[in-house]
C-alpha cells in the first residue's frame, strides 16, 4: 500500500490502528493513486451476502424426514438438516376431496413444483380454473398465487413430490407457520 500510495508505512500503520487522520491532501493523493475518488475512500463496505454453502449433501428417506400433519395433507419435510436452503423437497399425502373441506387457499413466498407420484390431484388455484393432474404429470406455479391440492373423486388419496423455492432465507419456517395458523 505504501509503495502504491506514496505514503509511508509508518503513517499508514497509525492510520490503521486509529492514532493518526490523513489530512485531505493526503487523503486526494491516495485516492489518485489508487485510482479511486474521494467519495470512495469513504463509502462503506455493501453488508456482506452470505455466500451459499458448496458441497452439501443429504441423503434421506421418508423415515427420516419432518413430518407435519394437518386435516388435509400429511408433508414429509426432506433434507430439514440443511440450513439456508433456497429450496424446500417435500413429499405430500393428500387426503381433502372439496375445497369446502380444504379451507382458504394457501398462499406463500416463492414458486413451486408439484409431481404427481401416486394417484391424481385437482389443483385449484386463485386465478386460474381447476385442473386434474395425473401420474407422472407436473404444475409449476407462483405460490404467492392462492392455490390448493385436492386428491380426485376417484382417489382415497395421493401422493406428490413438490419443491418450493423462495430467495427468502427463511422459506421452511414460514412454509411450518402455515401449518400452525390452519390447525
Amino acid at each position: 500500500m505504501s509503495a502504491a500510495s506514496g505514503i509511508p508505512v509508518s503513517t499508514l500503520s497509525k492510520v490503521e490502528h486509529d492514532r493518526l487522520t490523513l489530512a485531505y491532501d493526503k487523503l486526494q493523493q491516495l485516492g489518485q493513486r489508487l485510482g479511486l475518488r474521494m467519495s470512495e475512500l469513504f463509502c462503506e463496505d455493501e453488508p456482506s451476502v452470505a455466500t451459499a454453502p458448496t458441497g452439501r449433501r443429504s441423503i434421506g428417506d421418508i423415515a427420516t424426514a419432518v413430518r407435519v400433519e394437518t386435516p388435509n395433507y400429511d408433508y414429509y419435510y426432506l433434507s430439514t438438516e440443511l440450513r439456508r436452503k433456497r429450496m424446500i423437497p417435500v413429499i405430500a399425502k393428500i387426503r381433502a376431496k372439496t375445497l369446502a373441506e380444504f379451507g382458504e387457499l394457501v398462499r406463500h413466498p416463492g414458486e413451486e413444483l408439484i409431481y404427481v407420484v401416486k394417484g391424481s390431484i385437482v389443483v385449484h388455484s386463485e386465478f386460474y380454473d381447476p385442473v386434474t393432474l395425473s401420474e407422472g404429470q407436473t404444475i409449476y406455479i407462483d405460490s404467492s398465487m392462492g392455490h390448493a391440492y385436492l386428491v380426485s373423486e376417484d382417489c382415497d388419496e395421493a401422493v406428490t413430490l413438490g419443491v418450493m423455492a423462495s430467495e427468502e432465507d427463511d422459506l421452511l419456517q414460514s412454509l411450518l407457520e402455515i401449518h400452525e395458523e390452519r390447525r
